[in-house]
């Protein structure tokens, strides 16, 4: 198996099939960009190698921005590179390769755009969809358009089979943001920070590149554009962010309920839509909410919980928008992934928590009404979410206490070393991604925790209050109630032969304050049999 490429050895990579041509204005002499020869797969490419990148960057064409990742319908043979520029550009598009092979094939850009509602800017999502690639093997690709300097990374495809690999997770990460605040007189502005985000918002991207993960889980609550008075630069912001791990590797998201945003499409998430380029789910109405995919004998299922969760915390109330669509769908997902001799594990990437003892937002009665009966029919291994910001996991669970109201996940062993998942569900609350409310201080110290069951009429707020019962959590298995940000890697290990035990070893860190040091915090175990038995 190939190595995986440090940023370090990338940016050596790029150089070395690169040359410098010289600019007829006072700009950074853009890289060259290498040509390995016509395509053999039915993407474009050009005739010439190698191509000297002479063009010079036309006066107000705007830079690639933000450089981000996700995995294509199969990830061991797609990936979707993804930028925004501020205006339109002329023929959007990424040349790619291998490292031996240099930049030698090209994939036209789809612009996708949206209106802001709140600013009435437009804003302008370019994908590039890269085909026909070869499993568990590293590219090279560089991002351009018309007079625009490439912008460039690295990343490597999954692989096929079961083969070890490691993801990562967390969710709530925000992003400080420095905005303009108007002033009392008309037309006048002052400069603020806006964002509910922390240093460690920064600091956990290290976090992440650290470990140099396959792919990232995130878990919902992105940036939390929809609590800032410039939505636009906030997700500018977030990405500038984040560019410096989703540029070598997929960035899998979550849409939770800050990525509902008043005036950006039907129900909110046009903006999340549009930003991110993810495996279809088939939808006509709501393509791109929620979807799967296949990582070696692992299937991820992502999910979007507006749908069914009580609460209501966007800027607009959206509970049971799909009309059932989203379940109907993920129950179909389920069952194939649970019948199938290829897949062992089935973890589920979501926002809001069926388990919680956090004096927060509390667990919601909508999501275990819908999802949970599901989650144990099929047997779901692992449930990741975010939207408590604090770290907190579940002993295996199964069905509900007998006579619980609050349908009381019930728990089937006592273990916390080492799961057997086949049994029940563990959950994990990662939210600790960044943001600057963490609720690790809020836990409940009396055994118990809090349930929403109901909202009430719109008040003076213009939002529904929640309705709370409080339940035993006799569910939980550990939460950490010092550290207020970190994040999860997973290390899948698929055993050695037909029938016996795949495991995942599941680390999680702590991102320390003030320096952002990263140090693992606890270790634990998942195994189940395989499903090739």
């Amino acid at each position: 198996m190939e190595s995986s490429l440090s940023r370090r050895a990338a940016l050596r990579t790029f150089a070395a099939g690169s040359a410098l041509a010289a600019a007829p204005i006072a700009l950074a002499a853009p890289r060259a960009v290498a040509d390995a020869g016509p395509s053999t797969n039915g993407s474009s490419a050009t005739a010439s190698s190698p191509l000297l990148w002479r063009q010079p960057e036309k006066l107000g064409a705007p830079p690639v921005d933000g450089l981000h990742l996700t995995f294509g319908d199969d990830p061991a043979r797609e990936m979707v590179v993804s930028w925004s520029t501020v205006n339109s550009v002329a023929n959007p598009r990424v040349r790619f390769g291998t490292p031996d092979d240099g930049y030698g094939r090209e994939a036209d850009a789809h612009t996708r755009t949206y209106i802001d509602g709140l600013s009435n800017r437009e804003v302008y999502v370019h994908h590039a969809r890269l085909t026909d690639l070869r499993p568990d093997t590293t590219y090279i690709y560089a991002a351009m358009a018309e007079g625009v300097l490439p912008d460039a990374g690295t990343f490597r495809t999954a692989p096929v089979g079961r083969v070890p690999f490691t993801f990562t997770s967390f969710g709530d990460q925000s992003v400080p943001t420095a905005s303009w605040v108007p002033g009392a007189a008309t037309g006048s502005y002052s400069a603020g920070i806006t964002g509910i985000a922390s240093p460690a918002s920064f600091d956990i991207v290290h976090g992440i590149e650290q470990v140099q993960p396959l792919f990232h889980l995130l878990n919902g609550d992105l940036c939390y554009a929809n609590l800032t008075t410039d939505r636009i630069r906030t997700w500018n912001s977030f990405f500038a962010n984040n560019t410096r791990s989703a540029r070598y590797r997929a960035w899998m998201p979550a849409a939770g309920n800050h990525e509902n945003e008043l005036g950006n499409g039907p129900i909110g998430y046009q903006a999340f839509q549009t930003r991110f380029a993810v495996p279809s789910n088939g939808s006509a109405d709501w393509n791109g909410l929620w979807y799967a995919f296949t990582v070696g004998s692992v299937r991820v299922i992502v999910l979007q919980n507006d749908d069914v969760a009580l609460q209501d915390a966007g800027n607009s109330y959206v509970s049971g928008y799909s009309g059932g669509e989203q379940k109907a769908w993920l129950e179909k997902q389920l069952r194939a992934a649970r019948s199938s001799r290829e897949t062992d594990w089935i973890v589920v990437c979501m926002h809001q928590v069926i388990v919680s003892s956090s004096n927060a937002n509390g667990s919601d009665l909508g999501i275990r009404q819908n999802w949970g009966p599901l989650f144990d029919q099929y047997e779901v291994d692992l449930v990741l979410c975010g939207h408590e910001h604090d770290y907190e996991r579940s002993l295996a669970v199964r069905g509900t206490v007998p006579g619980s109201e609050t349908l009381t996940p019930n728990p089937v062993s006592s273990a916390t070393d080492n799961i057997d998942t086949s049994k029940g569900t563990v959950h994990m609350v990662l939210g600790g991604g960044g943001t600057g409310s963490p609720s690790n201080s809020a836990f409940f110290t009396d055994g118990t925790g809090k349930v929403i069951t109901a909202v009430g009429p719109v008040g003076p707020s213009g939002k529904r209050p929640p309705v709370y019962v409080t339940e035993q959590a006799v569910w939980s298995a550990f939460r950490d109630l010092t550290h207020p940000y970190g994040f999860a890697a997973f290390d899948v290990d698929p055993g050695d032969r037909p029938g016996g035990m795949t495991s995942i070893r599941v680390t999680y860190f702590n991102v320390s304050q003030p320096d952002g040091a990263v140090s693992p915090l606890e270790t634990f175990t998942l195994t189940r049999p395989r499903s090739d038995r």
